[in-house]
């Protein structure tokens, strides 16, 4: 039988301070030990006696009288790494999302570290020196960029460190994505408006995500209404200054002469206040306007009516995502660029088109 052995009271917050630096809750310099002493309700000295543990199994490192400990995290055996891994988001409200969270949570799992990065591409205008500059003051051995325009993936294709495009426009670039294919449900999705009479169809989609040129979903709508004699312009796919303001006076625009039919939206953001935007001019689903959504998102179950979408399994995004970081991290280069099918999901938001 193994000898039980009694923690002292200094070897019990070695032990707690230990799981901390490993799960990177301090970095670069460890808190003064008054500090740590009244944040965990111990004394003084039983830190000092912690903290002084740590410096013998070299987790800390002493820098002279008043300058703190030095963080040294072990680097662990070869092909064990784990990774701190910075996540760039097109627009912050995607941080809330069922699989980004579910994402965060998997890759804790594995024991790796996500953290937000502190400025989104949005924030940033989608200026590469700004890309450049949030990723200048990041600490990171890794990034995922999420919904990334063609020019952020450019710039991260040509970065040291390893990247992951999550959705975006990698497609020919050097390192690995995942996307929903969303070619097939979009033309199923097109094919039953166009059954429905409508000829007056909007795409709303962000126009960081049009430039340049139009994406897989966008051309197929656009050659959608080719093949049926509608000649596809502007009206159709619009470009909104990316913003709430911007989308909602692209909104009031569309509907001040030549009201569309029918709207196609791309997240759940645009679903949301085009919802709200339609409420207010009291126009009614699908009796007065067909509504569809080329996004993925748990709440269109709860819609009543029930919300025609593009659905696919985020499930398998996230496992994507969680092979790549595990691969990084056991040294191994990983630039697969997977594509998961979708789905067209008829829902009861089409109707047919009312003519004016």
């Amino acid at each position: 039988m193994q000898q039980l052995r009694i923690l002292t009271a200094a070897e019990q917050v070695a032990d707690y301070l230990r799981g901390g630096i490993s799960q990177e809750i301090w970095e670069g310099t460890m808190p003064g030990s008054n500090r740590l002493a009244a944040e965990l309700g111990v004394g003084k000295e039983t830190m000092e006696a912690a903290l002084r543990q740590l410096e013998n199994e070299d987790l800390l490192i002493p820098q002279g009288r008043r300058r703190g400990r030095k963080i040294q995290l072990p680097e662990g055996p070869a092909g064990d790494r784990k990774l701190r891994i910075a996540i760039l988001l097109s627009h912050p409200s995607e941080k809330y999302l069922n699989y980004m969270v579910e994402l965060r949570h998997e890759l804790d799992r594995a024991g790796h570290r996500p953290i937000y990065a502190n400025v989104s591409k949005h924030e940033a205008q989608m200026n590469t020196k700004e890309i450049g500059r949030t990723v200048g003051k990041t600490e990171a051995q890794a990034w995922i960029i999420v919904n990334g325009s063609r020019e952020a993936l450019e710039w991260f294709s040509q970065y040291e460190k390893p990247s992951f495009a999550l959705f975006g426009r990698s497609h020919g670039l050097p390192f690995a994505s995942v996307s929903p294919d969303k070619r097939e449900s979009m033309a199923a999705l097109m094919e039953e408006l166009q059954r429905h009479g409508h000829s007056r169809i909007v795409f709303l989609t962000r126009p960081s995500g049009q430039a340049p040129g139009t994406g897989s979903p966008e051309q197929v709508f656009l050659d959608s209404l080719t093949a049926r004699g509608i000649p596809p312009s502007s009206y159709n796919l619009p470009v909104w200054e990316e913003s709430a303001e911007g989308y909602h006076a692209r909104l009031e625009s569309l509907f001040r002469v030549t009201p569309p039919t029918a709207l196609i939206l791309d997240e759940t953001m645009l679903f949301v206040a085009a919802q709200q935007f339609l409420l207010s001019q009291k126009l009614r689903v699908p009796e007065d306007i067909s509504l569809a959504c080329t996004n993925n998102d748990p709440v269109y179950q709860w819609c009543k009516p029930e919300l025609s979408r593009i659905a696919w399994d985020t499930a398998t995004v996230v496992k994507r995502v969680k092979a790549w970081a595990n691969s990084v991290a056991h040294g191994k280069k990983d630039l697969r660029q997977n594509l998961i099918p979708s789905t067209f999901i008829q829902g009861e938001t089409i109707g047919p088109a009312r003519r004016n």
